[in-house]
Order: structure tokens, then sequence, then C-alpha cells
């Protein structure tokens, strides 16, 4: 738990920090997250999310790159669960300004990182993945931007 605690800061330090040659280097891979770990992750996001928000109402959009992968789609359903609409296509009415949306999943020691950001929150939590879906493994990292 230390360990990903002190990731958890580095991840916040260098979020912002540039190197010469523009490349920074982590011992974090990007990992696949399919099954029941992707839905189990993908709701707690979206609740997590949700909480941060505000409920979904009869305006509310979120928008999100097309992206085939598992954890994509329950990510999408989920947020659809909580009432909100989204928009993988782009294409959305004129009066209509979306909330966009982008994720990161990185693995780590065993564990899955994932962060969920809009323009104006990042949301960030360590999870363990199991056969039967994933257990948080780190409380809720919360990131509100003027």
């Amino acid at each position: 738990m230390r360990k990903l605690f002190a990731f958890f800061i580095a991840v916040a330090l260098l979020s912002s920090c540039q190197t010469a040659d523009d490349a920074l280097t982590t011992s974090s891979t990007p990992v696949a997250v399919t099954g029941p770990a992707a839905s189990a992750i993908a709701g707690d996001m979206a609740r997590r999310l949700a909480e941060q928000i505000g409920p979904a109402g009869a305006t509310t959009t979120i928008k999100m790159e097309t992206d085939p992968s598992e954890f994509a789609t329950a990510l999408k359903a989920a947020l659809k669960g909580w009432g909100y609409t989204v928009v993988t296509d782009g294409k959305v009415a004129k009066d209509v300004k979306p909330v966009e949306l982008a994720y990161a999943i990185e693995g780590f020691d065993g564990e899955v990182l994932v962060q969920v950001t809009t323009p104006s929150i990042a949301l960030g939590r360590a999870y363990t993945p199991t056969a039967a879906g994933a257990t948080p493994a780190s409380p809720l990292s919360i990131m509100q931007r003027n």
C-alpha cells in the first residue's frame, strides 16, 4: 500500500513536469481490463463521477472518444445507467455542451490504476482485479480544477 501511495504522489507531482526531451519514464505499463473486472471498475468510477459532477439531467451529455475496449464499453454502459447521455461519435446538438471525458488505465505492482478526467475534475483509484471483478485497493483520489 505504501508503494501505491508513493506512486499516486509521484503521478501528481510529475503530471505537470516536463523533461527536456518531453519523455517521462515510469514503471507502470498500459493494461487491458476485461470481463468482470472492467465492469466492476467502470461501475465504481461512474458512480464516483456522478457523485462529483451531479445527477444526470435532460441536458447532461458526456463525450468520450471511440474505443472498442471492454473497459470503454463498460464505462459507457455504467454512465448510461446513471442517466447520462454518452456520445462517442462526436455528434451533439448545437445547443448541447458535452462534458468531455477521458480515462487512463495503467498496471502497477499487480494492481490497476484508473484515472477518469473531465475539464473540471480528475478521479483516480487503484484496484485489485480478481476473477469475479475488482476491489478498490486505495482510497479515491479527487482533484478539482478551476
